[in-house]
């Protein structure tokens, strides 16, 4: 580019563009600012941070050459490889490539844990592994009432939710890292982990009022490949989708977590809160201390009364798996209770339901 002055004016002193030109007699490059070596062995990289030039810490570091690099990871030629497409199994190439699916059906101070593997190409490897959790975890819960036909129809978890957290996870997860995408399944909650975290134009604070606006993704050929397989969309709609099924099911909200170096990912799903009352239930008594318990007759009724009064679906199977007789004593204290006008029965034996007339 041409300055737009000459030698002769700028000797003279008439005109100085100090401002666009610097006069140096000589130039050191050790005193430059940029990428120099130290002990001729180590190299050091500086950057701006506002008007000063220090050393990037190692995050800023590897932020900056993910930046750098214009082609994105997965789409980058690995040397020691030969794939040519996405359904070729990624273990033999990069290890941890997996989804592990462990239960904790005693808490996480239990001794019994639940643990299954799920590998080979990612497609398929996310099919079982949602398949599974439909299969093992997911349950549905159906409530009757006696003032109306329709029954509420809830799961414990809505597997719309979970299908999208854990696409999510395979599409963003880095798969040059050694960990896997692990789903923990425990009492009451299932926890969704995945490496590293999102990328740093997700704040804390967006994670924790669910507006999250991120148009950089980690891995654009497998959102393409998940997209074809209608797995994923790439279009930024996953939280919206995930609190939507929530919403539907009538669970409570989600929570997502990470921390300040961008090195996890957590999608943190509870149990509804009807499926929490099973979890406190009293373990069951012995049928034999259950006879001794209610041994007198005017006692069995009136607790026969009590739980058909506080649900009046009940069946006469479910009164003798709750009290621990057996089918006779229940259907002879029902039969004395129907000719008492204590008790009556509405509907047909499947979907009807009681009416207590009268409770101590």
């Amino acid at each position: 580019m041409a300055i737009p002055t000459n030698i002769k004016t700028l000797l003279s002193g008439d005109v100085v563009e100090w401002a666009r030109i610097e006069f140096k007699e000589t130039w050191d490059a050790e005193a430059s600012p940029k990428t120099m070596a130290k002990d001729n062995k180590e190299r050091i990289h500086y950057i701006r941070k506002m008007s000063n030039t220090v050393e990037p810490s190692d995050d800023e570091e590897k932020d900056l050459f993910n930046l750098a690099n214009r082609i994105p990871f997965d789409e980058r030629v690995n040397h020691q490889a030969d794939i040519s497409d996405l359904n070729i199994t990624l273990i033999k190439f990069f290890p941890y490539t997996q989804i592990d699916v462990v239960q904790f059906p005693e808490g996480l101070g239990g001794n019994n844990i639940i643990e299954q593997t799920f590998k080979g190409p990612i497609h398929q490897q996310l099919r079982d592994a949602l398949q599974y959790i439909r299969n093992t975890i997911i349950t549905e819960k159906v409530v009757k009432h006696p003032d109306r036909p329709e029954a509420d129809r809830f799961f414990n978890y809505p597997l719309a939710a979970i299908e999208e957290a854990l696409s999510n996870a395979v599409y963003h997860r880095a798969y040059d890292e050694r960990e896997p995408i692990e789903v923990r399944v425990e009492n009451d909650k299932i926890e969704i982990v995945s490496f590293p975290g999102p990328d740093r134009s997700v704040t804390l604070e967006g994670l924790k009022s669910y507006h999250v606006s991120n148009r950089r993704y980690r891995n654009r050929r497998i959102g393409d490949f998940l997209k074809e397989l209608h797995l994923t969309e790439g279009r930024n709609t996953g939280f919206k989708k995930i609190l939507d099924a929530l919403e539907a099911n009538g669970s409570p909200k989600p929570e997502f977590e990470t921390d300040e170096a961008r090195s996890y990912f957590i999608s943190r799903f509870y149990i509804h809160k009807e499926f929490q009352n099973v979890l406190k239930k009293e373990p069951k008594r012995s049928r034999k201390g259950a006879k001794k318990e209610l041994k007198k007759g005017a006692e069995r009724k009136q607790v026969i009364l009590e739980l058909l009064f506080e649900n009046p679906t009940m069946t006469q199977t479910d009164l003798i798996d709750k009290l621990g007789l057996t089918r006779k004593q229940i259907q002879t204290d029902i039969k004395d209770l129907k000719n008492e006008g204590i008790l009556e029965r509405k509907g047909s034996n499947r979907n009807g339901y009681w009416i207590v007339n009268k409770v101590d």
